[in-house]
């Protein structure tokens, strides 16, 4: 599999870095402190088009292709992996949009997102329901043109300020995908602090009272809600996490190596000691393998080869665990400056332990590999039992 660049998507990611050298990483941990992203951030990354990226250019976005999407999301995710969630529910929105919204919806919707006009938010999870997502309790009926939403959901990315909600709900039994907004009358929204990390996500809980939705909002018709849009929206969060955990595990990576390289124990750097040089390598491989299995998620997602969700599966597993791994061995290299908030790497840690429960748990991301792993091999058992009774004939 080819992984070099193009000269477009070198140049690219030449860009995102130094956006986010300069934007983001010098302020990220002030923002974890206050628990809140500026708003003249998120305009900054808003005017760039990076909020735009996959809205196609007729309308208005830029239409990047799935490697430049991924390059964007690693820079981001090394930056402050809370901004990098708003970039995985603004795109869940998007994509959910472009597959099942209709010409109308998408006129409608997708320049607006695609400028930042608007911020998506992804409103699944429930006081009472979280990996079990077909056993949501938001209700929705339908009266006279218009949907009536009742429920609530929690643990909303940028919550605070997202003012288009694709929402799940049931109605008769059955799940449903619309598109809420926020001013919405019963609308209503209540910040979370004390998060153990997504700090600055503006994490929020969400509440509908009777909200009244056009008919014409519905995404998901019922019994496809949640199968089909939210299968939709939740492979596209689950790629652009895996390159957002990249980013994050890079993050760890390079401080270390920079610290590694200017502290001295015993008289010499750290760089030095054996059992430093194993954590680094480590860190290295792991990183490395990490980047690999993003490449080739995107490669097959530009083909649109249907192997793509399980091997973006694949690569949200495993980068969420790498970027654990290392973080923690991060702060193991800086001894107790990686325990003070004057260094990164504490931040990765506590952020890389939230990727392994967003957009589908680890434990379920295992479930799905296993079932997958088990399938394809009776597969193949029996195109090998084929091939042999026909060799025998």
């Amino acid at each position: 599999m080819d992984i070099q660049l193009s000269e477009k998507q070198q140049s690219a990611q030449d860009e995102f870095r130094d956006f986010v050298d300069r934007k983001i990483m010098p302020f990220a941990n002030d923002h974890d402190k206050q628990e809140t992203m500026p708003a003249t951030l998120i305009q900054e990354v808003a005017d760039k088009g990076y909020l735009g990226g996959l809205v196609p250019e007729q309308y208005g976005g830029n239409g990047m292709d799935s490697v430049t999407w991924g390059l964007l999301c690693e820079e981001i995710g090394r930056g402050s992996a809370s901004l990098m969630s708003l970039f995985t529910v603004h795109s869940m929105v998007i994509q959910a949009i472009l597959k099942w919204g209709d010409e109308s919806s998408r006129e409608r919707w997708l320049p607006r997102l695609a400028t930042g006009e608007i911020i998506g938010g992804f409103a699944l999870t429930e006081p009472n329901v979280g990996s079990d997502a077909t056993a949501i309790e938001t209700n929705a009926t339908l009266d006279e043109g218009q949907w009536c939403v009742n429920g609530q959901k929690c643990w909303i990315s940028f919550g605070q300020v997202a003012s288009l909600f694709l929402v799940f709900a049931q109605t008769e039994g059955k799940s449903i995908a619309l598109l809420v907004e926020r001013e919405c009358d019963g609308f209503s929204s209540e910040p979370i602090s004390g998060m153990l990390g997504f700090r600055s996500a503006m994490l929020a809980n969400i509440k509908f009272d009777h909200c009244k939705i056009p008919e014409s909002n519905l995404l998901g018709r019922p019994g496809f809600g949640f199968s089909h849009v939210g299968g939709t929206a939740l492979d596209q969060g689950r790629y652009s996490i895996a390159w957002g955990c990249l980013g994050l595990a890079q993050g760890g990576l390079n401080a270390s190596l920079a610290y590694a390289g200017k502290r001295k124990q015993f008289g010499v750097y750290l760089n030095e000691h054996q059992l430093i040089q194993a954590l680094l390598t480590d860190m290295i491989t792991q990183a490395q393998a990490t980047r690999m299995l993003c490449y080739r998620a995107a490669a097959l997602k530009e083909q649109a080869d249907p192997s793509v969700i399980m091997e973006t599966a694949m690569a949200k597993y495993f980068a969420s665990q790498a970027a654990v791994k290392i973080s923690t061995d991060a702060i193991q290299i800086h001894g107790a400056n990686g325990c003070s908030d004057k260094y990164p790497v504490q931040r990765y840690l506590r952020d890389s332990k939230i990727m392994e429960i967003i957009e589908g748990s680890n434990q379920m991301q295992q479930i799905m590999i296993a079932k997958h792993g088990y399938q394809s091999h009776v597969m193949n058992e029996r195109r090998q039992a084929e091939r042999a009774k026909r060799e025998t004939k």
